[in-house]
């Protein structure tokens, strides 16, 4: 198991941990996307399991304890699941998700109390000002969201395009829909395809330039494109492509 860090736009880093499960040929990786800033935003806190190996890595770039923001997409282990131990190392942070996640999970789960975003609010970090876009069931989740970051052009898309693979570059510009699709086809997660459709014609909109996934590599390049490529391979059943 090996945990890297890597600036893949401006002042956003991802941290990533490959490791070997059974059921994924090549491994899988878990993400965390730190924002370096004024309040330094972590979107994904990993699992329990990974915290002293995402604690290291970012102290490589800040010190843990000035984290102001945790962030995530929906309450699932590899998204929340070392929330307590960071805020227990970062005293002036909070838990940042979802209304529904925090009337739903996050109040009773976290040791602070979360702050809660409402669909389009924005919340100034210092450099970069971000921007909380509900996604409910997309890919999974009644309570999703996910951080767009206008100034980067970058969008921290969560579990959309997960990747197989421990081992993967931290961005590329090649194929991911491929690959993801691959895990689709074996492992079908999304809940609402019709709706999933609609919300990736929202965040086409965006026009974003970088991909950060939780899953595999960060993408590069036509963000637009490659959200309605996703689209239309939904509207396919799972494995077609």
């Amino acid at each position: 198991m090996t945990t890297r860090i890597d600036e893949i736009a401006d002042g956003i880093f991802r941290i990533s941990t490959g490791v070997p499960i059974p059921a994924i040929p090549g491994g899988f990786t878990f993400n965390q996307i730190l924002i370096r800033d004024e309040a330094p935003l972590l979107f994904h806190t990993g699992p329990r399991s990974l915290f002293e190996a995402t604690r290291t890595a970012i102290e490589r770039v800040l010190p843990a304890s000035s984290l102001r923001f945790l962030g995530y997409s929906h309450v699932e282990a590899d998204e929340c699941g070392a929330m307590n131990d960071l805020l227990a190392v970062a005293p002036a942070a909070v838990p940042l998700c979802s209304r529904v996640s925090a009337m739903v999970s996050m109040v009773d789960m976290a040791d602070r109390p979360p702050r809660a975003m409402a669909d389009g609010e924005e919340l100034d970090l210092g450099r970069h000002q971000v921007q909380w876009l509900d996604t409910p069931h997309v890919p999974h989740g009644w309570d999703a969201g996910l951080i767009w970051v206008p100034a980067a052009r970058t969008l921290l898309c969560g579990d959309l395009f997960t990747q197989p693979g421990a081992e993967l570059p931290p961005v590329t510009e090649g194929d991911i829909l491929g690959p993801s699709e691959a895990m689709r086809a074996g492992m079908d997660y999304y809940a609402c395809q019709d709706k999933a459709r609609t919300t990736l014609a929202r965040l086409a909109e965006l026009q974003p330039q970088t991909l950060a996934t939780m899953h595999g590599s960060a993408f590069r390049g036509d963000g637009a494109a490659l959200l309605q490529a996703l689209s239309a391979a939904l509207a396919e059943p799972a494995g077609v492509r």
